[in-house]
């Protein structure tokens, strides 16, 4: 059975207070760095799936994505597949 890679970053909406980007925010002009106007935290997960193919990998890693990694009423998320050497596929 073939092996998928993928990223999956997740993301606040916009809508969302993020506190933990603004304190970072603030650190970074506390350490001397001048111009950030704004700084928002995510996560990022990387993943290998076995699926029978490609179609089937997208879509279990779509569900992954919305019921698990991400929440759905405050998080977006988005999905990449990834090459064996890491690059973007198509």
């Amino acid at each position: 059975m073939p092996v998928f890679r993928a990223r999956v970053q997740v993301s606040l909406r916009p809508s969302v207070l993020d506190p933990a980007g603004e304190a970072t925010r603030a650190a970074a002009a506390r350490l001397g760095v001048d111009g950030v106007r704004r700084l928002r935290i995510g996560k990022a997960i990387e993943l290998e799936l076995d699926a029978a193919d490609a179609a089937s990998a997208r879509s279990q890693l779509e569900l992954l994505s919305d019921r698990l990694f991400a929440n759905p009423v405050i998080e977006d998320w988005s999905l990449e597949m990834v090459d064996a050497n890491g690059e973007q596929s198509a």
